[in-house]
Protein backbone atom coordinates (compact mmCIF):
# COMPACT_ATOMS: atom_id res chain seq x y z
CA UNK A 1 0.00 0.00 0.00
CA UNK A 2 1.40 3.03 -1.25
CA UNK A 3 2.58 5.71 1.63
CA UNK A 4 1.07 8.66 -0.65
CA UNK A 5 -2.43 9.73 -1.63
CA UNK A 6 -1.22 10.72 -4.88
CA UNK A 7 1.72 10.36 -7.03
CA UNK A 8 1.38 14.30 -8.47
CA UNK A 9 0.18 17.00 -6.91
CA UNK A 10 -0.45 20.29 -8.95
CA UNK A 11 -0.98 23.70 -7.24
CA UNK A 12 -2.66 26.03 -9.92
CA UNK A 13 -5.01 25.65 -12.44
CA UNK A 14 -3.70 27.78 -15.12
CA UNK A 15 -1.86 26.75 -17.99
CA UNK A 16 1.21 24.92 -17.35
CA UNK A 17 -0.77 23.34 -14.14
CA UNK A 18 -3.20 21.72 -16.47
CA UNK A 19 -1.12 20.49 -18.99
CA UNK A 20 0.91 19.07 -16.61
CA UNK A 21 -1.96 17.42 -14.71
CA UNK A 22 -3.65 16.16 -18.27
CA UNK A 23 -0.81 14.51 -19.23
CA UNK A 24 0.73 13.16 -16.04
CA UNK A 25 -3.10 11.42 -15.43
CA UNK A 26 -2.69 10.20 -19.05
CA UNK A 27 0.63 8.43 -18.37
CA UNK A 28 -1.16 6.37 -15.61
CA UNK A 29 -0.13 8.95 -12.47
CA UNK A 30 -2.54 9.65 -9.86
CA UNK A 31 -2.99 13.25 -9.99
CA UNK A 32 -4.81 15.94 -8.07
CA UNK A 33 -4.90 19.23 -8.90
CA UNK A 34 -5.90 22.25 -6.17
CA UNK A 35 -7.23 25.60 -7.84
CA UNK A 36 -8.74 28.38 -5.68
CA UNK A 37 -10.23 30.72 -8.64
CA UNK A 38 -11.57 29.64 -12.21
CA UNK A 39 -9.31 27.20 -14.60
CA UNK A 40 -7.17 28.45 -16.73
CA UNK A 41 -5.58 30.73 -14.50
CA UNK A 42 -4.24 34.08 -15.81
CA UNK A 43 -3.87 33.10 -19.59
CA UNK A 44 -8.00 32.49 -19.90
CA UNK A 45 -9.80 34.74 -17.24
CA UNK A 46 -7.79 38.20 -16.95
CA UNK A 47 -4.88 38.06 -20.18
CA UNK A 48 -4.28 36.27 -23.67
CA UNK A 49 -7.71 34.63 -24.59
CA UNK A 50 -10.02 38.28 -22.88
CA UNK A 51 -6.93 40.72 -24.49
CA UNK A 52 -7.43 39.29 -27.83
CA UNK A 53 -10.95 38.90 -28.01
CA UNK A 54 -10.86 42.73 -26.71
CA UNK A 55 -8.22 43.20 -29.43
CA UNK A 56 -10.25 42.36 -31.92
CA UNK A 57 -13.10 44.72 -31.12
CA UNK A 58 -10.82 47.41 -31.04
CA UNK A 59 -9.73 46.92 -34.64
CA UNK A 60 -13.15 47.48 -35.89
CA UNK A 61 -12.97 50.93 -35.03
CA UNK A 62 -9.79 51.16 -38.21
CA UNK A 63 -11.80 48.89 -40.23
CA UNK A 64 -15.04 50.80 -39.77
CA UNK A 65 -12.38 53.93 -41.14
CA UNK A 66 -11.29 51.81 -43.91
CA UNK A 67 -14.11 50.70 -45.59
CA UNK A 68 -15.03 54.27 -46.77
CA UNK A 69 -11.84 53.92 -48.98
CA UNK A 70 -13.37 50.79 -50.40
CA UNK A 71 -16.78 52.29 -51.25
CA UNK A 72 -18.41 51.40 -47.64
CA UNK A 73 -21.07 54.01 -46.18
CA UNK A 74 -21.11 52.89 -42.78
CA UNK A 75 -23.03 54.78 -40.32
CA UNK A 76 -21.61 56.09 -36.73
CA UNK A 77 -20.42 53.21 -34.65
CA UNK A 78 -21.07 52.84 -31.37
CA UNK A 79 -19.41 50.25 -28.37
CA UNK A 80 -21.80 48.75 -26.55
CA UNK A 81 -19.54 47.94 -24.16
CA UNK A 82 -21.92 46.17 -21.49
CA UNK A 83 -22.65 43.92 -24.38
CA UNK A 84 -18.83 43.05 -24.84
CA UNK A 85 -18.21 41.94 -21.83
CA UNK A 86 -20.85 40.04 -21.76
CA UNK A 87 -19.89 37.96 -24.55
CA UNK A 88 -16.35 37.73 -22.78
CA UNK A 89 -17.40 36.39 -20.13
CA UNK A 90 -19.66 33.81 -22.03
CA UNK A 91 -16.70 32.61 -23.54
CA UNK A 92 -14.56 32.74 -20.56
CA UNK A 93 -17.17 30.88 -18.67
CA UNK A 94 -17.07 28.11 -21.78
CA UNK A 95 -13.03 27.59 -21.54
CA UNK A 96 -13.37 27.21 -17.95
CA UNK A 97 -15.36 24.43 -18.56
CA UNK A 98 -13.66 22.93 -21.37
CA UNK A 99 -10.70 23.13 -19.05
CA UNK A 100 -12.43 20.92 -16.00
CA UNK A 101 -13.83 18.66 -18.71
CA UNK A 102 -10.20 17.47 -20.20
CA UNK A 103 -9.30 17.27 -16.11
CA UNK A 104 -11.89 15.50 -15.46
CA UNK A 105 -11.93 12.95 -18.44
CA UNK A 106 -8.11 12.31 -17.81
CA UNK A 107 -9.28 11.30 -14.29
CA UNK A 108 -7.36 14.28 -12.59
CA UNK A 109 -8.92 14.61 -8.78
CA UNK A 110 -9.72 18.57 -9.10
CA UNK A 111 -9.75 20.09 -5.16
CA UNK A 112 -11.45 23.88 -5.32
CA UNK A 113 -9.55 26.18 -2.54
CA UNK A 114 -6.04 27.66 -2.04
CA UNK A 115 -3.28 25.04 -1.33
CA UNK A 116 -0.18 25.38 0.78
CA UNK A 117 3.28 23.39 0.98
CA UNK A 118 3.37 21.80 4.66
CA UNK A 119 5.89 20.37 4.10
CA UNK A 120 8.44 18.59 1.21
CA UNK A 121 5.67 15.94 0.07
CA UNK A 122 2.49 17.31 1.68
CA UNK A 123 -0.29 19.78 0.87
CA UNK A 124 -2.97 21.26 2.78
CA UNK A 125 -6.12 22.53 0.79
CA UNK A 126 -8.88 24.46 2.63
CA UNK A 127 -12.04 25.09 0.66
CA UNK A 128 -15.37 25.79 1.65
CA UNK A 129 -16.21 22.79 2.85
CA UNK A 130 -13.26 22.43 4.87
CA UNK A 131 -9.51 21.24 5.06
CA UNK A 132 -8.03 18.25 3.60
CA UNK A 133 -4.03 17.08 3.80
CA UNK A 134 -2.25 15.34 1.22
CA UNK A 135 0.54 13.31 0.90
CA UNK A 136 2.25 13.26 -2.38
CA UNK A 137 5.35 11.75 -4.30
CA UNK A 138 5.79 15.03 -6.75
CA UNK A 139 4.72 18.36 -6.30
CA UNK A 140 4.24 21.04 -8.57
CA UNK A 141 3.85 24.87 -8.06
CA UNK A 142 2.25 26.46 -11.48
CA UNK A 143 0.59 29.31 -9.64
CA UNK A 144 1.95 32.17 -11.98
CA UNK A 145 2.46 36.11 -11.37
CA UNK A 146 0.49 38.86 -9.87
CA UNK A 147 0.18 42.31 -10.76
CA UNK A 148 2.99 44.60 -9.00
CA UNK A 149 1.79 48.19 -8.39
CA UNK A 150 4.63 50.18 -6.57
CA UNK A 151 3.73 51.97 -2.90
CA UNK A 152 2.13 55.38 -4.03
CA UNK A 153 -0.06 57.68 -2.48
CA UNK A 154 -3.73 56.87 -4.15
CA UNK A 155 -2.42 53.21 -4.86
CA UNK A 156 -6.04 52.15 -3.91
CA UNK A 157 -7.31 54.44 -6.30
CA UNK A 158 -5.23 52.23 -9.39
CA UNK A 159 -6.50 49.14 -11.44
CA UNK A 160 -4.12 46.44 -12.29
CA UNK A 161 -4.70 44.44 -15.84
CA UNK A 162 -7.29 41.97 -13.99
CA UNK A 163 -9.90 44.09 -14.00
CA UNK A 164 -9.80 46.09 -17.04
CA UNK A 165 -12.41 43.39 -18.31
CA UNK A 166 -15.43 44.30 -16.46
CA UNK A 167 -14.78 48.17 -15.72
CA UNK A 168 -18.27 49.86 -15.19
CA UNK A 169 -18.33 52.54 -16.75
CA UNK A 170 -16.00 52.54 -19.62
CA UNK A 171 -13.04 55.25 -19.02
CA UNK A 172 -13.61 57.47 -21.47
CA UNK A 173 -10.25 59.19 -20.61
CA UNK A 174 -8.06 56.33 -19.20
CA UNK A 175 -4.37 56.76 -18.05
CA UNK A 176 -1.61 53.62 -18.28
CA UNK A 177 1.07 53.50 -16.54
CA UNK A 178 4.01 51.22 -17.88
CA UNK A 179 5.99 50.21 -21.35
CA UNK A 180 5.95 46.69 -21.56
CA UNK A 181 3.58 44.24 -22.97
CA UNK A 182 0.56 44.85 -20.96
CA UNK A 183 1.00 48.32 -20.96
CA UNK A 184 1.02 48.82 -24.06
CA UNK A 185 -1.28 46.41 -25.28
CA UNK A 186 -4.39 47.86 -23.17
CA UNK A 187 -3.19 51.53 -24.70
CA UNK A 188 -3.95 50.34 -28.05
CA UNK A 189 -7.11 48.53 -27.03
CA UNK A 190 -9.03 50.97 -24.93
CA UNK A 191 -8.11 53.69 -27.70
CA UNK A 192 -9.71 51.53 -30.13
CA UNK A 193 -12.46 51.12 -28.21
CA UNK A 194 -13.24 55.02 -28.00
CA UNK A 195 -11.14 56.14 -25.07
CA UNK A 196 -8.55 58.90 -24.88
CA UNK A 197 -5.59 57.18 -23.41
CA UNK A 198 -2.79 58.17 -22.17
CA UNK A 199 0.50 56.04 -21.80
CA UNK A 200 3.42 56.98 -19.09
CA UNK A 201 6.31 55.60 -19.20
CA UNK A 202 9.38 56.72 -17.00
CA UNK A 203 11.90 54.77 -19.47
CA UNK A 204 13.36 56.70 -22.84
CA UNK A 205 11.34 53.93 -25.23
CA UNK A 206 8.68 51.43 -24.48
CA UNK A 207 8.86 47.68 -24.64
CA UNK A 208 12.18 47.43 -23.47
CA UNK A 209 13.97 44.19 -24.83
CA UNK A 210 12.38 44.30 -28.18
CA UNK A 211 14.61 45.49 -31.30
CA UNK A 212 15.29 48.91 -30.99
CA UNK A 213 13.66 49.61 -34.62
CA UNK A 214 10.52 48.35 -33.28
CA UNK A 215 10.77 49.85 -30.37
CA UNK A 216 10.25 52.80 -32.40
CA UNK A 217 8.30 52.08 -35.24
CA UNK A 218 5.03 51.03 -33.10
CA UNK A 219 5.92 53.86 -30.73
CA UNK A 220 5.15 56.06 -33.60
CA UNK A 221 2.21 53.83 -34.88
CA UNK A 222 0.69 54.22 -31.68
CA UNK A 223 0.82 57.59 -31.66
CA UNK A 224 -0.99 57.88 -35.08
CA UNK A 225 -3.07 55.77 -33.92
CA UNK A 226 -4.27 58.48 -31.17
CA UNK A 227 -2.86 57.39 -27.78
CA UNK A 228 -0.80 60.34 -25.70
CA UNK A 229 2.71 58.24 -25.44
CA UNK A 230 4.48 60.68 -22.98
CA UNK A 231 8.18 59.26 -22.29
CA UNK A 232 10.85 59.97 -18.95
CA UNK A 233 7.12 60.56 -17.69
CA UNK A 234 6.63 59.30 -14.15
CA UNK A 235 3.54 59.17 -11.39
CA UNK A 236 3.68 61.21 -7.76
CA UNK A 237 0.24 60.48 -7.43
CA UNK A 238 -3.48 60.09 -7.64
CA UNK A 239 -6.10 61.37 -5.69
CA UNK A 240 -9.94 61.15 -6.19
CA UNK A 241 -11.65 64.50 -7.63
CA UNK A 242 -16.00 63.93 -7.54
CA UNK A 243 -16.34 61.27 -9.84
CA UNK A 244 -13.02 61.17 -12.08
CA UNK A 245 -8.98 61.08 -10.96
CA UNK A 246 -6.27 63.38 -10.82
CA UNK A 247 -2.89 61.94 -11.85
CA UNK A 248 0.32 64.09 -10.31
CA UNK A 249 3.33 63.49 -12.38
CA UNK A 250 6.87 64.27 -11.37
CA UNK A 251 7.16 68.15 -11.90
CA UNK A 252 3.63 69.12 -10.73
CA UNK A 253 1.60 68.21 -13.83
CA UNK A 254 -1.95 66.83 -13.42
CA UNK A 255 -4.05 64.83 -15.64
CA UNK A 256 -7.54 64.05 -15.64
CA UNK A 257 -8.56 60.57 -15.55
CA UNK A 258 -11.93 58.12 -15.21
CA UNK A 259 -9.49 55.13 -14.35
CA UNK A 260 -6.14 54.67 -14.32
CA UNK A 261 -4.18 51.03 -14.98
CA UNK A 262 -1.12 50.45 -13.72
CA UNK A 263 0.77 48.06 -15.97
CA UNK A 264 4.45 48.03 -13.92
CA UNK A 265 5.30 44.45 -14.10
CA UNK A 266 3.94 41.32 -12.48
CA UNK A 267 5.79 38.89 -9.30
CA UNK A 268 5.61 35.49 -8.69
CA UNK A 269 2.35 34.42 -6.72
CA UNK A 270 4.59 32.76 -4.27
CA UNK A 271 3.17 34.56 -0.95
CA UNK A 272 1.25 32.10 1.31
CA UNK A 273 2.28 29.11 -0.57
CA UNK A 274 4.74 27.88 2.28
CA UNK A 275 7.46 27.36 0.19
CA UNK A 276 9.48 28.16 3.71
CA UNK A 277 7.96 25.45 5.53
CA UNK A 278 8.44 23.11 2.55
CA UNK A 279 12.42 24.23 2.41
CA UNK A 280 11.96 25.41 -1.14
CA UNK A 281 14.63 27.96 -2.45
CA UNK A 282 13.37 31.97 -4.18
CA UNK A 283 15.07 34.50 -4.95
CA UNK A 284 14.62 37.70 -3.74
CA UNK A 285 11.11 38.85 -6.17
CA UNK A 286 10.16 35.38 -4.45
CA UNK A 287 10.53 33.27 -7.85
CA UNK A 288 10.87 29.74 -6.79
CA UNK A 289 14.65 28.91 -8.10
CA UNK A 290 14.46 25.68 -9.98
CA UNK A 291 17.42 23.70 -12.01
CA UNK A 292 17.29 22.90 -15.68
CA UNK A 293 15.00 20.30 -14.79
CA UNK A 294 12.50 22.27 -12.94
CA UNK A 295 13.35 21.11 -9.62
CA UNK A 296 13.29 23.12 -6.77
CA UNK A 297 16.24 22.70 -4.18
CA UNK A 298 13.62 20.25 -2.40
CA UNK A 299 14.15 17.17 -4.89
CA UNK A 300 9.99 16.64 -4.70
CA UNK A 301 8.93 19.84 -5.57
CA UNK A 302 9.16 21.16 -8.75
CA UNK A 303 7.95 24.84 -10.66
CA UNK A 304 7.20 26.06 -13.75
CA UNK A 305 5.80 29.01 -15.42
CA UNK A 306 5.68 32.57 -14.70
CA UNK A 307 6.16 32.00 -10.65
CA UNK A 308 9.88 31.00 -11.64
CA UNK A 309 12.23 33.70 -13.08
CA UNK A 310 11.70 32.28 -16.41
CA UNK A 311 9.84 33.99 -19.37
CA UNK A 312 6.78 35.00 -19.18
CA UNK A 313 4.67 33.04 -21.77
CA UNK A 314 1.92 31.10 -21.63
CA UNK A 315 3.71 28.35 -24.73
CA UNK A 316 6.56 28.58 -22.47
CA UNK A 317 4.87 27.50 -19.54
CA UNK A 318 3.00 24.55 -21.56
CA UNK A 319 6.43 23.30 -22.48
CA UNK A 320 8.13 23.50 -19.43
CA UNK A 321 5.09 21.51 -17.86
CA UNK A 322 5.62 19.07 -20.74
CA UNK A 323 8.99 18.12 -19.63
CA UNK A 324 8.38 17.90 -15.60
CA UNK A 325 5.76 15.32 -16.75
CA UNK A 326 8.05 13.38 -19.26
CA UNK A 327 10.85 13.72 -16.58
CA UNK A 328 8.64 12.28 -13.57
CA UNK A 329 6.80 9.78 -15.57
CA UNK A 330 7.77 9.17 -19.15
CA UNK A 331 11.39 8.87 -20.59
CA UNK A 332 12.52 11.84 -19.80
CA UNK A 333 14.03 13.26 -23.14
CA UNK A 334 12.07 15.92 -23.16
CA UNK A 335 13.74 19.31 -22.79
CA UNK A 336 12.56 22.78 -23.61
CA UNK A 337 14.75 25.22 -25.86
CA UNK A 338 14.53 29.01 -25.17
CA UNK A 339 16.98 30.31 -27.56
CA UNK A 340 14.21 31.26 -30.42
CA UNK A 341 10.77 31.27 -28.77
CA UNK A 342 8.51 33.55 -31.15
CA UNK A 343 6.59 36.07 -29.00
CA UNK A 344 3.42 38.76 -30.08
CA UNK A 345 2.32 42.11 -28.81
CA UNK A 346 -1.12 42.85 -29.64
CA UNK A 347 -0.59 46.68 -29.85
CA UNK A 348 -2.22 48.16 -32.84
CA UNK A 349 -0.49 47.72 -34.98
CA UNK A 350 0.58 43.61 -33.84
CA UNK A 351 4.03 42.89 -33.19
CA UNK A 352 5.60 39.66 -33.75
CA UNK A 353 9.09 38.56 -32.99
CA UNK A 354 11.59 35.81 -33.01
CA UNK A 355 15.39 35.66 -32.61
CA UNK A 356 17.98 38.12 -31.55
CA UNK A 357 17.30 41.60 -31.70
CA UNK A 358 19.83 43.85 -33.69
CA UNK A 359 21.72 44.85 -30.45
CA UNK A 360 22.05 41.40 -28.99
CA UNK A 361 22.93 39.72 -32.47
CA UNK A 362 25.98 42.60 -32.56
CA UNK A 363 26.80 41.39 -29.06
CA UNK A 364 27.07 37.97 -29.84
CA UNK A 365 28.47 37.59 -33.55
CA UNK A 366 29.85 40.91 -34.46
CA UNK A 367 29.79 40.48 -38.12
CA UNK A 368 26.08 41.01 -38.75
CA UNK A 369 23.95 42.24 -41.89
CA UNK A 370 20.51 43.68 -41.23
CA UNK A 371 17.87 43.66 -43.74
CA UNK A 372 14.85 46.36 -43.35
CA UNK A 373 12.06 47.42 -44.78
CA UNK A 374 9.07 49.83 -43.92
CA UNK A 375 6.18 50.41 -46.29
CA UNK A 376 2.44 51.13 -46.32
CA UNK A 377 0.48 48.02 -46.97
CA UNK A 378 -1.57 47.27 -50.22
CA UNK A 379 -4.67 47.45 -48.10
CA UNK A 380 -3.69 51.08 -46.93
CA UNK A 381 -2.98 52.43 -50.54
CA UNK A 382 -6.60 53.15 -50.66
CA UNK A 383 -7.97 53.11 -47.50
CA UNK A 384 -7.08 56.15 -46.50
CA UNK A 385 -5.62 55.19 -43.57
CA UNK A 386 -1.70 56.11 -42.96
CA UNK A 387 -0.06 53.09 -41.01
CA UNK A 388 2.68 51.34 -42.18
CA UNK A 389 4.15 47.80 -41.47
CA UNK A 390 7.93 46.91 -40.89
CA UNK A 391 9.59 43.85 -41.72
CA UNK A 392 13.48 43.44 -40.45
CA UNK A 393 15.88 40.15 -41.13
CA UNK A 394 19.33 39.88 -38.52
CA UNK A 395 21.86 37.82 -40.30
CA UNK A 396 25.12 36.43 -38.93
CA UNK A 397 27.64 36.64 -41.84
CA UNK A 398 29.53 34.01 -40.67
CA UNK A 399 27.11 31.32 -41.38
CA UNK A 400 24.61 33.20 -43.09
CA UNK A 401 21.81 32.19 -40.57
CA UNK A 402 19.31 34.23 -39.80
CA UNK A 403 19.10 34.91 -36.20
CA UNK A 404 16.78 37.51 -35.80
CA UNK A 405 13.27 38.59 -37.51
CA UNK A 406 10.80 40.89 -36.32
CA UNK A 407 7.51 42.20 -37.90
CA UNK A 408 5.04 45.59 -37.01
CA UNK A 409 2.09 45.13 -38.61
CA UNK A 410 -1.38 43.53 -39.56
CA UNK A 411 -1.14 39.75 -38.12
CA UNK A 412 2.39 39.93 -37.28
CA UNK A 413 1.91 37.01 -34.79
CA UNK A 414 0.45 34.77 -37.64
CA UNK A 415 3.01 35.66 -39.91
CA UNK A 416 5.71 35.31 -37.65
CA UNK A 417 4.87 32.18 -36.07
CA UNK A 418 5.64 30.93 -39.02
CA UNK A 419 9.08 32.02 -39.93
CA UNK A 420 9.66 30.95 -36.06
CA UNK A 421 9.99 27.41 -37.56
CA UNK A 422 12.46 28.41 -40.31
CA UNK A 423 14.62 29.68 -38.08
CA UNK A 424 14.61 26.79 -35.39
CA UNK A 425 15.52 24.71 -39.02
CA UNK A 426 18.62 26.90 -39.13
CA UNK A 427 17.40 28.36 -42.32
CA UNK A 428 19.94 31.00 -44.24
CA UNK A 429 19.42 34.07 -45.91
CA UNK A 430 20.07 32.49 -49.06
CA UNK A 431 17.34 29.97 -48.31
CA UNK A 432 14.99 32.91 -47.66
CA UNK A 433 15.96 34.42 -50.85
CA UNK A 434 15.32 31.23 -53.11
CA UNK A 435 12.25 30.59 -51.58
CA UNK A 436 8.80 32.19 -53.28
CA UNK A 437 6.92 34.64 -52.19
CA UNK A 438 2.98 34.80 -52.15
CA UNK A 439 1.85 37.45 -53.91
CA UNK A 440 0.52 40.10 -53.05
CA UNK A 441 0.76 39.66 -49.24
CA UNK A 442 2.86 41.69 -46.96
CA UNK A 443 4.32 38.04 -45.94
CA UNK A 444 6.39 37.88 -49.14
CA UNK A 445 8.75 40.76 -47.94
CA UNK A 446 10.61 38.79 -45.83
CA UNK A 447 11.55 36.36 -48.86
CA UNK A 448 12.29 39.43 -50.85
CA UNK A 449 14.50 42.18 -49.04
CA UNK A 450 18.10 42.06 -50.81
CA UNK A 451 19.76 45.05 -50.02
CA UNK A 452 21.46 44.89 -46.42
CA UNK A 453 20.77 48.33 -44.29
CA UNK A 454 23.43 47.24 -42.31
CA UNK A 455 26.73 45.20 -42.27
CA UNK A 456 27.80 43.94 -45.54
CA UNK A 457 26.25 40.50 -47.09
CA UNK A 458 27.97 37.70 -46.50
CA UNK A 459 30.36 36.95 -49.90
CA UNK A 460 29.29 34.49 -52.08
CA UNK A 461 25.27 34.53 -50.40
CA UNK A 462 22.72 34.20 -53.05
CA UNK A 463 21.11 37.52 -51.18
CA UNK A 464 25.17 38.89 -51.91
CA UNK A 465 24.48 37.77 -55.44
CA UNK A 466 21.47 39.72 -56.12
CA UNK A 467 22.25 42.51 -54.32
CA UNK A 468 25.83 43.14 -56.31
CA UNK A 469 23.20 42.56 -59.58
CA UNK A 470 20.46 44.89 -58.77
Amino acid sequence: MSDFDCDFFVIGGGSGGVRAARMAAQQGARVVLAEAAALGGTCVNVGCIPKKLYSYAAEFADDFADAAGYGWSVGTPRLDWARLKLKRAAEITRLNGVYEHLLRTAGVQIERGWAQLTGPQSVRVQGADGTRNFRARHILVATGATPYVPDLPGRELVHTSDAMFDLDPFPRRLVVVGGGYIACEFASIFQGLGAQVTLLYRGEQILRGFDRDVRDFIAQEMRKHGVDLRLHCDVEAVARRGEALDVTLEGGTTLAADAVLYATGRVPNTQGLGLELAGAGQDAQGAILVDAHYQSSVPSIHAVGDVTAGLQLTPVALAEAMAVVDRLFGSGQRSVGYELVPTAVFTHPNIGTVGLTEEAARERHGHIAVFRTDFKPLKHTISGSTERTLMKLVVDCATDRVVGLHMVGPEAGEVVQGFAVALRAGATKAVFDSTIGIHPTAAEEFVTMREPVAGPAPAGSAHAIASDAA
